[in-house]
């Protein structure tokens, strides 16, 4: 943790963290996906997971039928 405390909250603006909602762990996976009804075939999304969420986040979007790879560690996305 950077010392710097956002808000007074515990969120450090220099650790990536999980994007499901209400959840302030730490980034482990990146969770890498499309809406093909909208994004063109190289266009793809990332939400960032803590260990908790990522099973979740993976199920969210394959539900809807999202193509969704899920990554170890945070990536932006420049591999794809």
């Amino acid at each position: 943790m950077s010392g710097f405390d956002l808000l007074g909250l515990g969120i450090d603006p220099d650790t990536p963290a999980c994007s499901r909602a209400g959840c302030r762990a730490a980034a482990a996976h990146s969770v890498v996906w499309r809406n093909p009804k909208i994004h063109a075939e190289d266009r793809r999304k990332i939400w960032l997971a803590c260990d908790e969420h990522v099973d979740y986040l993976r199920e969210f979007l394959a539900s809807r039928g999202f193509p969704v790879e899920v990554r170890a560690g945070v990536d932006d996305g420049s591999a794809s």
